[in-house]
């Protein structure tokens, strides 16, 4: 029966776009709506702030659970999702709220502010559809699975010049370069000593404590970096009841993040290399820790976490399948296609961004037209 019914499938194409269209109905309802919502909300500020946020909210912290939270996931698949939530959770709420009483209203920790006080994402008086709907775009791309960054999608829009974008690009890029070789090089000089060590499937009690103080760490890491991402929909200076919202709104979104086990964007984790063991997990999230903090006392500029992430990801494949003494190209041509996917939809993301940036905003138009005719002159 499963045979038949595949060859028919195959016969009538146009039956996949409708069991997609069946089984992604809830989704695509979502999306509609929220166009529409987008469209109408931009005739009044307020509400464009708080809608923009609300879809904001949900659209990073469910595609960031690649990154921050995936290998957290994937290892604890055991643990009751609510307690993998109120751990998750309460370490979001104390990170944003020192840096709120820290930094006077600041939930960001400065990044989306200069040291002289001005800022290259200003808080528009008026917001544009495409400033308002960039997160919906975020939603459909990670719904189909693409480890796309938020960073580059969110802030863009927001950015007062095309400044904005080349320094978060830049920063970005050379922070993937360095997680890539660094992960390369932690994972091929000690490839042969971690499989000895990881030979196991048993592992000491000691390693869940040490995984748990680990991924706490890199959680609150990626607030500071990427709270920023949704953060940007509102004041740069919160009053306490919108802290309260932005607070809450998040911790609740990482209650049904949990829940769902981090939805379909954990696919793009779960099918690297052993990830669901937990000391393979504490490793990718101990060097990814340790270059987000680097790169975020060397700079205020806003950076995404998703390609450093990326590169941290993408180096560890590339040490295992040439470290592994298997006959063949197997597991090479594997680790190539993989991140070759990861990276083109990274580059897919960052493309989006542009257009969305340009189709917002009149002055990065401008800009981007005339660095085109340099070119040719």
């Amino acid at each position: 029966m499963a045979k038949k019914f595949k060859r028919y499938d195959r016969d009538r194409p146009y039956l996949n776009i409708l069991d997609f269209l069946s089984e992604e109905k809830t989704f695509l309802i979502i999306v509609v709506v929220g166009l529409i919502l987008a469209a109408t909300a931009t005739t009044s500020a307020n509400l464009a702030m708080w809608i923009g946020f609300f879809f904001a909210a949900y659209a990073a912290v469910a595609n960031d659970s690649i990154q921050s939270l995936g290998t957290f996931i994937e290892s604890n698949k055991a643990n009751k999702w609510w307690i993998l939530w109120l751990f998750i959770g309460g370490i979001f709420l104390i990170t944003v709220s020192w840096s709120f009483y820290t930094y006077g209203g600041d939930v960001t920790y400065q990044r989306l502010t200069n040291p002289d006080g001005t800022t290259d994402y200003p808080h528009p008086d008026k917001f544009t559809f495409f400033q308002v709907v960039a997160p919906l775009i975020l939603l459909i791309l990670t719904r189909l699975k693409m480890p796309v960054s938020t960073t580059f999608l969110l802030l863009s829009v927001f950015s007062a010049d095309t400044s904005g974008i080349t320094s978060v690009v830049i920063k970005s890029w050379s922070g993937y370069l360095l997680a890539f070789v660094v992960s390369f090089l932690v994972w091929y000089l000690s490839y042969n000593t971690i499989r000895k060590y990881f030979k196991s499937r048993k592992y000491s009690n000691y390693w869940v404590v040490v995984q748990w103080i680990v991924s706490g760490s890199l959680w609150a890491t990626w607030v500071m970096q990427d709270g920023a991402n949704i953060a940007v929909y509102l004041p740069r200076e919160q009053s306490f009841s919108q802290f309260l919202v932005f607070a809450l709104t998040i911790f609740f979104g990482l209650g049904l993040l949990f829940y769902l086990r981090g939805d379909k964007i954990q696919g793009v984790v779960s099918e690297k290399t052993r990830v669901s063991d937990i000391r393979a997990a504490t490793l990718i999230d101990l060097s990814y820790v340790i270059l987000l903090i680097y790169k975020l006392f060397i700079s205020t500029v806003p950076m995404s976490t998703t390609w450093v992430f990326l590169g941290i990801i993408g180096g560890r494949e590339i040490a295992i399948s040439i470290s592994r003494k298997k006959r063949g190209n197997k597991h090479k041509k594997r680790a190539l296609s993989m991140i070759g996917k990861d990276f083109g939809y990274a580059m897919i993301g960052l493309l989006v961004s542009i257009i969305l940036a340009a189709s917002g905003n009149a002055a990065i138009r401008s800009e981007i037209y005339n660095s085109i005719q340099n070119l040719f002159t």
